[in-house]
């Protein structure tokens, strides 16, 4: 099992952050991907030859149909363009322009209309596939959901067809070993890359007073663990579904939402109401993955045209504390490039 030393603790409660340590070493290991030791993406940039688009229901309308296009961009990292706005300006994928991660990660600049939600489980193609350089082209702010989850998204990518763009990828790590602590037993750890090592190791554990238990997963970032885990689908309980099913058509934040008992997980309290995937021993490991895969390195992703490298371990944590964590690497002047 890994021992982490817990570095400077940039905010939080040392003496919680303290305590939920000791429950996450605890815990042990489910599923194990480490890579050898070749830099699992290739030194250039990576960029796209071409267009390809996706269709699905849309995640927050779920009786219109939505798209999103992956295309070739003229600049670093990745952007994303409303065209049912053409005058306002692209949005890039950065930390600077995250509007609010209370449920979803929101992403806008400019016009307050000018924005994207759920951008979590699209943008983490750019950590899971060192895809550096993208163009998302997009007709609303809702964007498509799918029950393979980013599935349909990476083979959307493929079509595009990934080639090598310009110039060599950059990467940022931390200086330091730093932690960050949530307000309910929650905490993220960061450790710098070592002798220039570009990959990204990711240990990340939840725990739910539900079937799912506790669950946790270490691997290094690959394409191929990439697209393992991006079956994940996004989870909630049966309280929830039927809140949204039932009363939440009262509510314009509700009403409308695309998901069913094909796109989500649900469970209860002793039992999962629709098929879990990720048969590992005795658990069903789809939330863990999910967690670790679409929504952290999402946030890993707001670093804007530079890839991140090094070791992160997250401990019951969330797209707040997540993107509150990669928010304060910045302001901090915590981050450097390898």
């Amino acid at each position: 099992m890994p021992e982490y030393a817990i570095g400077r603790i940039v905010f939080g409660s040392a003496a919680s952050i303290d305590a939920a340590y000791r429950l996450f070493r605890d815990q042990s290991i489910d599923e194990s991907r480490l890579a050898e030791a070749a830099p699992p993406f290739p030194a250039r940039r990576q960029a796209l030859s071409g267009e390809a688009r996706v269709a699905g229901i849309g995640t927050f309308k779920g009786s219109e149909r939505q798209s999103v296009t992956f295309a070739p961009s003229e600049r670093p990292g990745w952007w994303i363009r409303r065209m049912d706005q053409p005058e306002q300006l692209d949005t890039k994928v950065d930390i600077a322009n995250l509007w609010t991660s209370a449920q979803n990660l929101v992403l806008r600049s400019g016009s307050p209309h000018n924005y994207l939600r759920m951008v979590e489980h699209i943008i983490a193609l750019k950590c899971g596939l060192g895809l550096d350089d993208v163009l998302l082209k997009v007709y609303s702010g809702d964007p498509p959901l799918f029950d393979q989850s980013s599935i349909p998204l990476i083979e959307t990518v493929e079509r595009a067809g990934i080639v090598d763009g310009t110039g060599d990828a950059t990467y940022v790590t931390v200086r330091e070993p730093v932690a960050f602590g949530g307000s309910r037993g929650d905490f993220l750890l960061f450790f710098p890359a070592e002798g220039g090592d570009r990959r990204l190791r990711i240990d990340c554990a939840i725990s739910w007073n539900t079937v799912i238990g506790r669950q946790r997963v270490l691997f290094d970032v690959t394409p191929e663990t990439f697209r393992y885990a991006a079956l994940a689908r996004t989870n909630a309980t049966h309280r929830q579904y039927l809140f949204v099913k039932t009363i939440g058509k009262l509510f314009a934040a509700t009403r409308n939402w695309g998901y069913n008992e094909r796109n989500i997980l649900i469970h209860g309290p002793r039992r999962y109401y629709t098929e879990p995937r990720f048969h590992v021993g005795d658990k069903f490991l789809e939330p863990v993955w999910h967690r670790a895969a679409l929504d952290l390195m999402a946030a890993l992703a707001l670093t804007g045209e530079h890839r991140f490298c090094g070791t992160v371990v997250s401990y019951r944590a969330g797209h707040t504390l997540d993107c509150d964590a990669v928010r304060a690497l910045y302001r901090n002047n915590l981050l450097k490039q390898v």
